[in-house]
């Protein structure tokens, strides 16, 4: 087997890399890449200065609607990563009606995330079968103590104003039940009234 002469340079480096033909080669070919960037339009958003344009129902922060928070537990009990928590008290409610029972309902004392464990999932928002948790595209909530990432109910609650509309139905769909039954509901209620209207006349 013949060796190759000393002055037989392969065309490639061990790495598998063009061996470059001249000094400094490779320098000229990253100055032409840069000066061949330098005649097209830049594409970088320079934030903060220019906010991105983000997709309709991005996922950024949980926004809570505290209103119908019924401190069922469903969010927290299904949270992965057990970074929802939530205390309440229980309240006597009065009778509405003389002879009737007194009933008990949960009273929300606190509601919290604590986003330095949250993972995005989106499973809090998915279980909760009151509509209380919304997905909210803002993202700019960084701290520099990671204390601080546990968000309470008022900042959740500040978030909702962020939250976008949901997309409308569609035209062809057919009509939701719920909707179908308080129309009903509303169109008897209109009818009872103008029968006993008719009936004082």
């Amino acid at each position: 087997m013949s060796r190759p002469s000393p002055d037989h340079r392969p065309s490639t480096t061990p790495s598998g890399r063009p061996r470059p033909s001249f000094p400094g080669s490779g320098l000229a070919k990253g100055l032409a890449v840069t000066l061949r960037t330098m005649t097209k339009k830049t594409v970088t958003e320079q934030y903060p200065d220019t906010l991105p344009e983000l997709p309709p129902r991005s996922r950024g922060v949980i926004g809570l609607f505290e209103e119908n928070c019924t401190v069922c537990m469903l969010c927290a009990r299904e949270c992965p990563d057990w970074c929802i928590y939530i205390d309440s008290h229980k309240e006597t409610v009065p009778a509405a009606a003389p002879g009737g029972r007194e009933r008990s309902r949960n009273v929300l004392d606190r509601f919290a995330i604590d986003f330095s464990l949250c993972m995005y999932c989106g499973i809090c928002i998915e279980v909760c079968p009151f509509d209380a948790l919304f997905w909210s595209p803002e993202f700019e909530y960084a701290e520099t103590d990671i204390r601080d990432l546990t968000h309470e109910r008022d900042k959740l609650r500040e978030w909702m104003w962020t939250v976008p509309a949901p997309p409308a139905l569609d035209p062809g769909a057919e009509e939701p039940k719920e909707i179908a039954a308080a129309r009903k509901s509303a169109e008897k209620l209109a009818a009872a009234r103008a029968e006993a209207g008719e009936a004082d006349a």
